[in-house]
């Protein structure tokens, strides 16, 4: 009960300082934020901080899922691919919206812990990989929407070919010394793109970790 109401301010805090659209809210209220946080940060669990993970990898701010998702327009989208599993709190998100979420990490101690989350958590829609996310997964493609969920200069064309036409790609690209938040939709065979905001993720790297 009492983490229920922790949860419910955390999303009224988002709300205020990003208007949520109902389904975004709604998967909000529905995932414990604190099942995705390190056991030694769990009093951290529901503000709106970035928290530091293992790995030197971090857990992103409610706020910057948040407008992660929204900016996706999920409404009514079937597949999402999600590049940089992390915490997994991300991909749990998009996992009470969409029928299904493929995320793939590239550092194995974060993928087996993602993956035992979502078993706590009994979450039996997401499919995880290992592997250099740059690549995609051409195995399920093509995907309603892709979420790069770490900083690049340049999106990868393979992930474009693996997004379906009509689809929405959304990814933090390197601007200058800024990272913007960047919007792409897939046309036939022309990517427009917008810029919505800046933002703070981690650098995308090549290859994987063990």
């Amino acid at each position: 009960m009492v983490k229920q109401l922790y949860l419910r301010k955390m999303v009224e805090e988002i709300d205020a300082r990003f208007p949520l659209q109902p389904w975004v809210k709604k998967a909000f209220l529905s995932v414990d934020r604190e099942a995705f946080v390190p056991t030694g940060l769990r009093h951290l669990s529901y503000t709106l901080d970035a928290l530091p993970m293992q790995e030197q990898q971090w857990i992103s701010s409610p706020l910057t899922v948040a407008k992660m998702t929204q900016h996706l327009e999920l409404d009514g989208v079937d597949s999402v691919l999600e590049i940089g599993c992390g915490s997994g709190y991300q991909a749990a998100i998009l996992s009470r919206i969409v029928r299904r979420v493929f995320t793939i990490e590239r550092i194995e101690p974060l993928l087996r812990e993602a993956r035992e989350r979502f078993r706590n958590q009994g979450i039996s829609n997401i499919f995880t990989r290992y592997d250099d996310g740059q690549r995609g997964w051409k195995e399920y493609a093509p995907y309603e929407r892709i979420l790069f969920s770490a900083t690049t200069d340049r999106v990868p064309d393979l992930l474009f070919e693996q997004l379906a036409d009509g689809g929405i790609l959304v990814a933090p690209v390197n601007e200058g010394e800024l990272q913007i938040i960047t919007r792409y939709y897939k046309r036939g065979d022309s990517i427009t793109s917008e810029a919505i905001e800046p933002c703070l993720f981690v650098p995308v790297l090549d290859g994987t970790q063990h």
